[in-house]
């Protein structure tokens, strides 16, 4: 499929999907945000892929949605435009896969809240991040009340959101917001090799423990328990599984199939 805002290439068995507005920064227009869902439907149904990347190169991730864009729109078509956005956004948390966002630049707005769809996030030491809603007279509307406070937590999320104030890379780590922060030149090469990490892991063990992660959030402890409970139990019943612990078992590098 081709795309006019992103580029989309596998390597391996990694899906790289990577904005491409570079004259405007990669401003989140709508154009961009139909091509993500048709993506996010494509890698969805491609069974072979073991993990994505998301970026926006090695310069800018993305500035945020498009503010000429949405100056004129009316309360339906606001609703509209951010219904495509979370749906775009939804898509990319659901991927069963593990999803990784590399940062460099500016991360703002629509894009930071894409960034917060993802499981993993490693920057350059350049990136900075921001919810700037506020300074054009409205808020979040892609997650980022929601993503970014389960995150961080409720007292910087509010200061970030209610401010409007950028953070650097530094600050971004102490938050936990990312993981890791590299020379911007090496940004993509480190993303590849966590790819890599998570590419040689058994593809239904990481399935089921993003499931877990990601249901227990929003439901009590002892639910939560009872869930990674049935998800562990049920990977007993995987090749890979006996795979896994043959390996170990032998001293060698376990071959996961995915089944």
């Amino acid at each position: 499929m081709a795309f006019e805002t992103l580029i989309y290439e596998i390597k391996g068995q990694v899906g790289i999907l990577q904005f491409n507005r570079p004259k405007a920064y990669n401003a989140l227009n709508r154009q961009v945000f139909e091509e993500l869902n048709q993506a996010m439907d494509m890698i969805h149904n491609k069974g072979n892929l073991r993990a994505l990347l998301l970026t926006g190169g090695e310069k800018v991730f993305a500035a945020g949605a498009d503010i000429k864009y949405m100056a004129d729109l009316e309360p339906l078509e606001a609703e509209n435009f951010i219904t495509l956005i979370n749906k775009a956004s939804d898509k990319l948390a659901a991927l069963p896969i593990p999803t990784i966002a590399a940062i460099a630049g500016y991360c703002l707005g629509g894009g930071l809240e894409l960034a917060l769809a993802c499981d993993i996030r490693i920057a350059s030491e350049s990136s900075k991040y921001g919810q700037p809603e506020i300074n054009v007279g409205i808020i979040p509307g892609g997650g980022g009340t929601q993503r970014l406070i389960r995150l961080i937590g409720p007292g910087w999320g509010k200061y970030l959101i209610m401010t409007g104030q950028l953070i650097n890379a530094q600050q971004a780590l102490q938050l936990g917001l990312i993981t890791e922060i590299v020379k911007s030149e090496k940004l993509l090469g480190r993303a590849m090799e966590i790819a890599e990490i998570l590419q040689a892991k058994s593809p239904i063990a990481l399935r089921m423990a993003k499931r877990c992660i990601d249901n227990g959030q929003d439901i009590d402890l002892a639910t939560g328990l009872e869930f990674e409970q049935k998800m562990f139990s049920l990977l007993f019943s995987t090749a890979d599984q006996k795979e896994g612990m043959e390996a170990f078992i032998e001293k060698r590098k376990p071959q996961f199939i995915g089944k």
